[in-house]
């Protein structure tokens, strides 16, 4: 019987860093440059700790500015301080603090499609799933999807857009 894989991953002459299936243990995770005095662009409705933790090392490691809410009300005045629609609201639809469906609704309302908003829930909640894509959530995804692709959603809607310079101007 083959026990190779018993010497993968477990750091004991095996390949370190590495899960049993050879996939990278942290994906590459180059910070952006972002000035400190930046505006906020993503902002989180998330109360489960596990994921504020989560959600917290990975925009530092980042560089990205991620601001936890508790209210419709929060994100409003500090979005509206500097005039600059946030980039990104992630909203955990299994939060006790809030009323997820109603905030998605009153967020895509004020927002419009400037703001993507993406919804996290348990993989076995299929309704409500349909509910947030109807209230207007742009995507919604298991918590395991989300945990894993969360480096790159920080990433896409943490970079400051960036000012194109266009030659063809007469």
């Amino acid at each position: 019987m083959d026990h190779s894989y018993r010497t993968q991953g477990n750091g004991a002459g095996g390949q370190s860093g590495r899960f049993h299936n050879g996939a990278q243990a942290t994906p590459n995770m180059e910070p952006l440059v972002q000035r400190h005095d930046a505006p906020t662009r993503i902002f989180a409705f998330v109360d489960d700790l596990f994921f504020v933790a989560k959600i917290q090392e990975i925009s530092r490691k980042l560089n990205v500015k991620v601001e936890f809410v508790k209210s419709e009300k929060e994100i409003a005045e500090k979005s509206g301080e500097n005039e600059d629609k946030p980039s990104l609201v992630i909203v955990d639809l299994n939060s006790n603090s809030i009323k997820p469906i109603p905030v998605i609704t009153k967020m895509r309302a004020k927002f419009k499609k400037a703001t993507s908003i993406v919804g996290f829930v348990s993989h076995v909640q299929g309704d409500l799933k349909v509910k947030a894509q109807e209230a207007g959530c742009d995507v919604v995804m298991p918590r395991s999807a989300f945990s894993q692709n969360l480096a790159n959603i920080l990433r896409r809607h943490g970079a400051e857009d960036e000012v194109e310079d266009n030659f063809n101007k007469a």
